[in-house]
């Protein structure tokens, strides 16, 4: 069983940078996949970015390739997203997500684990 819970996302203008962390309880997150989702009003999750439980692997949105980071600290068992170059198509609320598993997957239906969500607000 994992526990995840976002810090406080917040309200920025465009151009800016915000990070976001994710911070799990129990002891299987270094051996758990992590992942960062998004869902603007209106519209279905969307997939934003995963890490493996290592590190070695990670995969990007097209939408945000190049401008987010997602990084994790596995003695903090904190999962991090780093925002730059914010858009106020970026505005959503961001949910972590996670699995044990050393598999990775853009899929949100693969992750049972799932933060309360923080919510992320870019205005023009």
């Amino acid at each position: 069983q994992v526990q995840l819970v976002e810090a406080v996302g917040g309200l920025v203008q465009a151009g800016d940078s915000l990070r976001l962390s994710c911070a799990a309880s129990g002891r299987t997150f270094s051996s758990s996949a992590m992942a960062w989702f998004r869902q603007a009003a209106g519209k279905e999750r969307e997939f934003v970015a995963a890490i493996s439980l290592n590190g070695d692997r990670i995969y990007y949105a097209d939408s945000v390739k190049g401008r987010f980071t997602i990084s994790r600290d596995n003695a903090e068992n904190t999962v991090y997203l780093q925002m730059n170059s914010l858009k106020p198509e970026d505005t959503a609320v961001y949910f972590c997500a996670a699995r044990g598993s050393t598999y990775l997957s853009t899929n949100p239906s693969w992750y049972p684990y799932w933060g309360q969500g923080t919510q992320v607000t870019v205005s023009s």
